[in-house]
């Protein structure tokens, strides 16, 4: 399966829909470029909506980092929705949970990237 995204924007907030599955850092080489510009640009909330991402591993992990380390390096912040119970547990084990603020739906992690 492929890696593709879509992007919006909502209430202040760059939203990010993930679909299919993130296995390597190339497949997402546009996200990232997309991503960086949007903060570039002094737009620095990222929303990253995992309903249709079925898998993803280490590589695709680093790759959410970097979206967070660029954010935070701007004054911003990265937030994480509606996760699959796979990609979940992934983020437990890795204690990555406690680094994103991850949320159950797209309306919290609005409402937390926008206080």
């Amino acid at each position: 399966m492929i890696f593709e995204y879509k992007s919006n924007k909502l209430k202040n907030v760059n939203q990010y829909l993930l679909f299919g599955e993130l296995i390597d850092r190339n497949q997402a080489k546009d996200l990232l470029t997309e991503i960086e510009a949007t903060i570039a640009k002094g737009e620095n909330k990222i929303l990253l909506n995992l309903q249709e991402l079925k898998y993803i591993n280490s590589s695709g992990l680093n790759v959410f980092i970097n979206i967070l380390t660029k954010a935070r390096k701007d004054s911003g912040e990265v937030a994480i929705c509606c996760v699959n119970k796979k990609i979940t547990e992934l983020l437990v084990i890795t204690k990555l949970d406690s680094i994103f603020n991850v949320s159950e739906n797209e309306e919290i992690a609005i409402e937390s990237l926008n206080k």
